[in-house]
């Protein structure tokens, strides 16, 4: 396992910041090669554009999906102890189980899409901090979580669905979206895995709180002053594909936030990323839109894990297959090209 190149916070962003963009090449012939392909120019609408962002990240005028990675990051949150959850903080250590056993809804996805899975708990046994009281993590912690995602990132990938498990990290996900970009607390929070009325009222109080405990923090200090270990991974696990020009299909609302840390540290560290899908739990289109991001498809899950992601690997696959394996209309003999 290769080190993290980073030791802090500002190091990762000096670094993020340093990352190469998309061949600009590779873009120029893939547009040329859709524009020779048996079809009416257009007629398979955004799945065209979705094949030449991928062919651009990849450097590749024809590029293949061969290597498919979900990576699932785990944490505990010392939030949850103030009941923002509709389950105890114990379920999250159950689910890494069931991941490892094959029996969540991600491992299913993962196998229908032929994608690598790795579940990456992160001490689990030690929760983060309370961040109605303090900052959530230390600098040192978050940058170990960090680090911890940016290795889990495969070598051979050549695209990427993040996802996570922690209870209570809905909470921590509004908490960041409220720090970054203000609103009321109230627009970011969701009932999460199920609360009743009281329980939101009580998560909507908890994220105001945050604001008025880090108010000011923002990027990679949000992710620290509110986050937790499974986002600060997510988030590492992106920066890593940002810099080896792997394109990342975004899951949730959580995912989302820890997303959102990357862009707000550093203007265009997500140009790598689709958003995969817009879950219901309420602050994700909002955050979506606040990052410009339009997702692909909109099927009323909130599950987590990269499941929704997962499923939009589907369509992905399926506009970068088209494009690398239609005939061109001077290869099939036909008039029109």
């Amino acid at each position: 396992m290769t080190k993290a190149p980073f030791s802090t916070l500002s190091d990762l962003a000096a670094l993020i910041a340093q990352a190469p963009g998309p061949s600009e090449e590779a873009r120029t012939a893939a547009e040329a090669r859709n524009g020779q392909l048996t079809k009416p120019p257009g007629a398979l609408g955004r799945l065209e554009d979705i094949a030449i962002w991928y062919a651009a990240w990849r450097g590749a005028a024809a590029p293949r999906i061969t290597r498919p990675q979900v990576a699932i990051f785990a944490g505990n949150h010392g939030v949850a102890a103030r009941g923002v959850s509709a389950f105890p903080a114990e379920v999250t250590a159950q689910m890494v189980a069931n991941f490892a056993a094959g029996g969540a809804a991600i491992n299913q996805l993962a196998r229908t899409q032929s994608a690598h899975l790795t579940v990456t708990p992160l001490d689990l046994e030690t929760p983060t901090a309370d961040f109605t009281q303090g900052p959530a993590m230390a600098e040192e912690t978050c940058v170990a979580a960090l680090a911890k995602g940016w290795q889990a990132l495969d070598p051979e990938t050549d695209i990427l669905v993040v996802g996570e498990m922690g209870i209570a990290n809905t909470t921590s996900a509004a908490a960041i979206a409220h720090l970054i970009y203000g609103a009321d607390a109230a627009d970011w929070t969701g009932r999460g895995t199920g609360v009743d009325d009281a329980g939101l009222a009580l998560k909507i109080q908890v994220v105001g709180e945050a604001l008025v405990r880090h108010r000011g923090a923002s990027g990679l200090s949000a992710l620290a002053a509110v986050g937790g270990r499974e986002l600060a991974a997510m988030a590492g696990a992106i920066a890593a594909a940002r810099l080896a020009r792997v394109p990342v299909i975004l899951d949730g609302f959580i995912a989302t936030a820890a997303a959102a840390c990357l862009e707000s540290e550093v203007p265009g560290a997500l140009d790598h990323i689709v958003a995969g899908h817009v879950s219901v739990e309420p602050g994700h289109a909002r955050l979506l839109t606040a990052l410009g991001k339009a997702p692909l498809l909109s099927l009323g899950m909130r599950l987590g894990e990269g499941s929704g992601a997962a499923v939009a690997l589907g369509i992905v696959r399926a506009a970068v297959d088209c494009h690398a394996g239609m005939a061109t209309f001077a290869e099939a003999g036909v008039t029109g090209g």
